[in-house]
């Protein structure tokens, strides 16, 4: 097969290294406006073919891939024309700008049988499979509640807000984990640069089975902090994406929740016991999903993260949007 990676800026390079060194892919075509960056594509990978319109790309009988990695606001319009033109997607987070976008597009790749991944790159990572291993055989008992920590200084974006940017990735991981969805979000952030653009903002989605979720995104922050928070009935889980190693820890900690007949009063106890760091595949999150990919494509299977994966995020983010707007609003999903 041939593809075409859209868009050569930050992540694109990946995409075009993961899909050159695949043995399903004969060959890659680099594709953006920017010439400059188009010589360096020519340059890192020897000579690529180049193209600065992707439509270009998009109507050539050979290409039979369509990577986009464009600023979100472009992903729906470029997928839109790769499919109708019969290519098959791998979209970027978040998939779309809306869930409008979203379903459109989940409607058309059932329609023209193409297959439509979303790189939510975390759900490949040895470690977030690795916690859904946990999850799934019932370690952690019935779950209580999902935190989350994804801050830095910078990168500030100049057409998302931080939401946008930053919580994609943990709202996939919960999405992923997690088997209920969530009701209702409300945000609140702040802007302090001028732009419009909250840089700071916190998230709470909650759940009908009494679950709840938070997330905590931040441009401001004087240090690099990726931590998440699992917590159930039976243990619990610390996911510290920052951490060498031992990025994942299973504690065996909880409360015991007891009521006396007759008696007014509920007894809780704490328990403690062991900790446990489980070992981690190490392998390349973008080079594990990029084969999911290819084989959903050559085997016409459903990937982990495809077009409904990409829509439960967007919905959070897009309700997120208009909650922060209204200081907090509940809005019901």
């Amino acid at each position: 097969m041939k593809a075409v990676v859209v868009g050569t800026g930050y992540w694109g390079p990946n995409l075009i290294r993961n899909l050159l060194s695949s043995d399903e892919i004969e060959s890659v075509l680099a594709c953006d406006p920017d010439t400059e960056r188009l010589a360096k594509m020519r340059k890192m990978f020897h000579g690529i073919e180049t193209v600065s319109d992707y439509n270009d790309a998009i109507g050539r009988a050979d290409i039979d891939i369509v990577a986009i990695a464009t600023p979100v606001s472009t992903h729906y319009e470029i997928a839109k024309a790769a499919m109708n033109a019969g290519k098959h997607c791998f979209i970027e987070k978040p998939m779309t700008s809306s869930s409008a976008e979203a379903e459109e597009l989940i409607e058309l790749a059932a329609k023209k049988n193409v297959t439509l991944f979303v790189d939510h790159t975390f759900i490949y990572t040895g470690a977030v499979r690795k916690m859904k291993e946990i999850v799934t055989s019932g370690r952690l008992g019935k779950i209580y509640y999902f935190d989350s920590v994804r801050v830095n200084l910078g990168l500030f974006q100049h057409d998302v807000n931080v939401i946008w940017d930053l919580a994609p990735h943990d709202l996939s991981i919960m999405d992923y984990l997690l088997d209920e969805k969530p009701v209702s979000v409300s945000a609140i952030g702040s802007c302090h640069v001028g732009n419009d653009l909250e840089d700071i903002a916190y998230l709470t989605l909650e759940f009908s089975n009494n679950l709840i979720a938070h997330f905590h995104v931040n441009w401001l922050a004087p240090m690099k902090i990726r931590k998440t928070l699992i917590g159930g009935t039976k243990s619990m889980i610390i996911y510290d994406d920052t951490e060498a190693s031992e990025k994942v820890k299973i504690y065996d900690k909880g409360i015991d929740v007891t009521t006396r007949e007759g008696v007014y009063q509920t007894l809780v106890q704490y328990r403690t016991g062991d900790m446990i760091s489980p070992k981690l595949d190490q392998e390349e999150a973008l080079a594990v999903g990029t084969r999911h990919f290819l084989d959903c494509v050559i085997n016409n299977k459903t990937p982990i993260t495809n077009g409904q994966a990409g829509l439960n995020v967007v919905r959070v983010l897009e309700a997120s949007a208009l909650s922060v707007k209204d200081r907090g609003r509940l809005i019901e999903l």
